[in-house]
């Protein structure tokens, strides 16, 4: 009888209900982030968190969702979205939630914050088919305003080189002043305390472009203060491309923080033999110790304005200023007899236009549009800016496949889409688009990973979650761990499809069919459940005042 305490509480341990999780996904074919073979088990989730990895078949759950072997990976990281309109139209996220993205890296050189009074009324007048209120004045606050309001995706954002030039100098083409300087470096240190994870800067566009690289420095050396990242558009991405390149460099090292290069590309075909000197360029500067990565979209297209094709001259001061100087005759005349194509003219697809006359031309190539209208290309560029009163989104055919699956397998790349998160119908469909925004993600692990084998399944995994986490310093994100952050998709490798095609962009991707954003799924088999699931992610600068 001295035992029977001793043989009840054994008889209680065994007959213990094993802890009953809030979620479990059970025979998951797990993906972990890092780049190692695949595992089968079980994921249980508490609230927003992983709560135990075991076992296949061994976790209970209030909630189990059979993964039925498929690949089980965590949420994918979109290093370069355009979503900060996109997303206050609607939160759903839907053409990047459909690819497994959960977490939207906003803030290309330009930011949505911090906001003067005159940055504020020109955001109000400079919009298109979306419209809406601008009661936000920091980045910090405009984060915060679209987790309020309700995101699917998690969302972080760079602080804008550009968007801290235009808040202090405006659009002017000078350098900045020893105070001018001493302004942006205060409103830098209040970003990455609000929670930016870094610098970014635009330097193709107004007013980025007018920073010097000594402005840019003293700006990264602020982020590298609160250890965030510079990250660029690079001033040229073909003839000097290498030269952009050096620059980005001589940042990293003189300012002492990681950097990134915004989709890297040898743009134009004369350019395309350049992308081996640039690859060998960033390997040679990581292995004497600068953190340099990249990211790109998976795609041998881009898509910016046609203003780009402008003189320099004509589009100093910014798309409004620009529109004022084209509406004298002189300065229009000036600017045909000037223009010089950076993009070869066969290559140019149209759009997206502001004017609903015009929208009808959505989808020419510009020759095929100068000869309807009986004018020389560079006449009907000027004309189209001048008519549509905008910059005319177009799409740009300047880039090699071949080189595309280059950059895919080196371990330093990321993806991005370097587009909006749109929803196929509505105010959306109004405007083509790049196809990139349905399907940058999911094309990575459909044709680059089974059809091309150009890296392995794991290998792509790992560049789309913990690879850009880690370069961003973010905590809990990007792998499948014990007390990280419950972003998770689920998806099957042989079905993963990118259907968006250029002639027809908005058509979701395939093969994803749950995906959990901080524990909560939002999307169920396939269909957006409507949650908002998504946090405003804060970089490692953040602090609490």
């Amino acid at each position: 009888m001295k035992y029977l305490p001793l043989l009840l509480t054994l008889l209680f341990v065994c007959c213990q209900e094993q802890p009953n999780y809030d979620l479990v996904l059970t025979n998951a074919l797990i993906y972990d982030g890092s780049g190692q073979e695949p595992y089968l088990g079980d994921i249980a989730v508490n609230s927003d968190t992983i709560a135990k990895i075991g076992q296949p078949k061994t976790l209970q759950g209030k909630k189990q969702i059979d993964a039925a072997g498929k690949a089980v990976a965590p949420g994918f990281i979109n290093m370069l979205s355009w979503a900060n309109v996109s997303l206050l139209e609607d939160g759903r996220s839907q053409s990047d939630i459909r690819q497994g993205v959960t977490l939207e890296v906003l803030g290309e050189g330009r930011s949505m914050g911090p906001l003067n009074p005159s940055m504020k009324e020109e955001m109000l007048n400079d919009q298109g088919d979306i419209t809406f209120d601008v009661p936000w004045t920091t980045l910090g606050e405009y984060l915060q305003y679209l987790e309020d309001k309700g995101v699917s995706t998690n969302v972080a954002s760079f602080v804008g080189n550009g968007t801290l030039r235009q808040y202090v100098i405006g659009y002017e083409n000078r350098p900045a002043t020893a105070e001018e300087l001493e302004k942006m470096k205060e409103l830098t240190a209040n970003a990455m305390k609000e929670g930016a994870v870094g610098l970014s800067s635009s330097l193709l566009y107004a007013p980025s472009m007018y920073a010097d690289t000594e402005e840019l420095i003293e700006l990264s050396k602020v982020a590298s203060d609160y250890n965030g990242m510079y990250i660029s558009h690079i001033r040229n991405e073909g003839d000097k491309l290498l030269e952009s390149i050096d620059e980005l460099i001589r940042i990293s090292k003189e300012a002492n923080l990681p950097a990134e290069v915004y989709h890297l590309k040898a743009s134009q075909k004369k350019n395309w033999p350049k992308l081996d000197l640039a690859i060998a360029k960033i390997d040679s500067a990581r292995n004497v110790g600068l953190p340099i990565t990249a990211d790109i979209y998976t795609y041998n297209a881009s898509s910016t304005g046609l203003h780009v094709q402008l003189p320099d001259w004509a589009r100093e001061g910014g798309i409004d200023a620009m529109l004022e100087r084209l509406s004298i005759l002189e300065n229009k005349s000036g600017a045909i007899a000037e223009l010089e194509f950076r993009n070869a003219p066969e290559t140019i697809l149209l759009v997206g236009f502001k004017t609903d006359s015009l929208r009808k031309y959505t989808g020419k190539y510009l020759p095929e549009l100068a000869k309807e209208w009986g004018m020389t290309k560079e006449e009907t560029v000027v004309n189209l800016i001048t008519k549509d009163q905008s910059r005319i989104q177009v799409v740009y055919f300047s880039m090699s496949e071949e080189n595309i699956g280059k950059k895919v397998a080196l371990p330093w790349v990321s993806f991005c889409s370097d587009a909006g998160s749109y929803t196929n119908e509505g105010v959306f469909v109004q405007q083509s688009t790049h196809p990139r925004a349905y399907g940058s993600f999911i094309r990575v692990l459909g044709k680059f990973v089974r059809e091309e084998g150009t890296i392995s399944l794991q290998e792509g995994i790992r560049k789309l979650t913990s690879l850009p986490a880690s370069n961003l310093k973010l905590k809990k994100r990007g792998t499948l761990a014990l007390g990280n952050f419950a972003d998770i998709v689920v998806f099957d490798p042989e079905k993963v499809n990118d259907k968006a095609a250029f002639t027809d962009p908005h058509q979701y991707a395939e093969g994803v069919r749950h995906v959990f954003v901080n524990g909560i799924q939002v999307l169920d088999n396939g269909e957006h459940t409507g949650a908002h699931a998504g946090r405003f992610v804060k970089g490692p600068g953040f602090k609490v005042d």
